[in-house]
């Protein structure tokens, strides 16, 4: 459930929020962003969740191995889509991201908000890619 709940707000956030975001006036852009943020960032942690609970899975079924069997790839898709959500959640919005963003959207709200799409839009491929993936792999497919 916390990955249905992650990856459909990271798809809300990359298909809905972002480029409606684009269409508002710029003047109103930030403050309407860090709004909608805040509430949805501490939602977005449930990231914590799935990296605990497939630790957990990781180590009592003993699947280590797994990790570096090439047929296992949506495994590895997997851990690495976590660890990118869990460094940007965890490390770099809290350390810098967000003053930076911030920052970058007083100069230029048009191409900071154009950036922040086209990462989302990078990360969310690779979740539309993992997913299935990983549904897939985990029910003998691949």
């Amino acid at each position: 459930m916390a990955i249905v709940h992650w990856i459909g707000g990271l798809l809300f956030v990359t298909l809905v929020i972002l480029p409606s975001l684009l269409e508002t006036e710029a003047s109103r852009r930030l403050a309407l962003f860090d709004a909608l943020e805040r509430r949805f960032a501490t939602q977005a942690r449930t990231t914590l969740l799935v990296g605990v609970s497939g630790f957990y899975m990781l180590y009592t079924y003993e699947h280590w191995g797994r990790i570096a069997d090439p047929r296992f790839w949506w495994l590895d898709a997997m851990f690495g889509l976590w660890t990118i959500f869990a460094i940007m959640l965890f490390v770099a919005e809290p350390l810098f991201l967000h003053a930076w963003f911030d920052a970058r959207a007083q100069r230029d709200p048009d191409g900071t908000f154009r950036l922040a799409l086209c990462g989302h839009l990078v990360v969310s491929l690779l979740a539309v890619v993992t997913v299935p993936g990983a549904v897939g792999g985990t029910h003998g497919l691949f």
